[in-house]
């Protein structure tokens, strides 16, 4: 920084540099002019002083100017500084063991009492001066006093000037990762194992790595450095790193989400995703609907020879899914919700949100499933207790399962 002409050039990198983080020029000139002016305060100008530059951005010219706010009595304190000095001596030497008394009384007496800031000629004009440079100026308003331009910054100020650009380049950075990843909470998307620590698994997505805790992984499957995954993104916070993106493979809303990549109907909206229950790497259950009558809404899902679901499957790590039609009907949904299972009948409580389902002999271990998990997931679907009982009322085998 040692000529007017240098500032061009700085302004050139600047709008390069703003194309190629991807942050706003305008948002990075200001931070620069924060930069200078603090630079221009540290090297040429007083401690107290509120100093604003300005960086034209085409020439690169720069300007700096001494802020001041303008006071007077009712929104300063004018103190004067001989009598200040002599009130501090004169405390100074009365200090006693009856301070706290004082203290005591002070703070009775001056409880509600506001204390105005102190005039500070640095940064303070009175209305009085200020009219004479401006005659329609108001006490609140600020005035400008035009500062000399410095250009030859010592290596400290420049090195300050430096360090805020930089801080601000990381910040806009961070900002703009996380807004990326936020609009993507709640998306399936590519990601790439980038390391594992334990058994905490970290996504490559492109600009930022997302964090696969063992909670969200699907028992049994294994990862290994340089794989390709799907993940589905659960939530975007941020913190003084960067976006904090958490992922997961085992949230119900992954298989949503697949479904509405893999089918048009539901893409488009023509055919609705009502409920999904997920026991995540084993079987889900998905209920969908539509009104249109000439659409079938799980012919739909299922795809031609199956391709859709095979697809979704496969990117499950081969997890199956049943596919149910919705009914706004709680008996029918029911029925839906138990199958590859035959219902007989179903006797359902409005009141406890409780169903009896009764089901041939030969069909309620199909019915409970294999540790309870077809009724079990059937629960989650409907939101409705399922009590499951044969035709000769032995249900003693469900609610055990059930439990499990």
């Amino acid at each position: 920084m040692t000529d007017q002409n240098s500032f061009g050039d700085f302004t050139g990198a600047i709008n390069a540099l703003a194309e190629e983080k991807g942050i706003d020029k305008e948002s990075l000139i200001l931070t620069v002019e924060a930069a200078l002016a603090a630079a221009h305060k540290k090297e040429y100008g007083e401690r107290g002083q509120n100093i604003r530059a300005e960086l034209a951005g085409v020439t690169g010219d720069m300007k700096f100017w001494l802020v001041k706010e303008v006071v007077d009595e009712t929104t300063r304190e004018f103190v004067d500084p001989d009598a200040e000095e002599e009130k501090e001596n004169s405390e100074e030497s009365k200090k006693t063991n009856d301070d706290r008394n004082d203290v005591i009384e002070d703070a009775d007496g001056d409880e509600d009492e506001v204390k105005l800031p102190r005039f500070n000629e640095l940064r303070d004009i009175l209305l009085s001066e200020a009219i004479k440079k401006d005659k329609n100026i108001e006490v609140g308003d600020s005035i400008e006093e035009p500062l000399p331009t410095h250009t030859d910054f010592g290596r400290v100020a420049a090195q300050t000037a430096k360090q805020v650009i930089i801080q601000r380049i990381r910040e806009s950075e961070r900002e703009i990762l996380y807004n990326e990843n936020k609009e993507k909470e709640g998306q399936i998307v590519n990601g790439k194992v980038h390391r594992i620590e334990g058994k905490t698994v970290f996504v490559d997505l492109g600009k930022s790595i997302g964090v696969l805790l063992p909670r969200e992984q699907v028992r049994g499957e294994r990862y290994e450095i340089g794989q390709h995954i799907k993940v589905y993104i659960e939530s975007v916070e941020i913190d003084s790193r960067g976006p904090a993106v958490k992922l997961s493979r085992t949230h119900a809303n992954m298989v949503k989400s697949l479904f509405e990549m893999e089918v048009p109907e539901i893409f488009a909206g023509t055919v609705e995703i009502k409920a999904v229950s997920r026991e995540a790497g084993s079987r889900s259950k998905i209920a969908v609907y539509t009104e249109d009558e000439d659409i079938d809404p799980v012919g739909s899902c299922v795809g031609q020879k199956g391709m859709r679901v095979n697809a979704i499957i496969e990117a499950l790590g081969g997890e199956k899914i049943d596919i149910i039609e919705w009914s706004p009907n709680p008996e029918e949904f029911i029925v839906a919700a138990l199958s590859p299972a035959q219902v007989l009948s179903v006797e359902i409580d409005e009141v406890t949100k409780r169903a009896k389902v009764i089901v041939p002999d030969d069909q309620l271990s199909l019915a409970i499933g294999k540790r309870g998990q077809n009724v079990r997931l059937a629960v989650k679907l409907t939101g409705w207790d399922l009590d499951v009982e044969n035709e000769s009322g032995e249900d003693s085998k469900a609610e055990e399962s059930i439990n499990e």
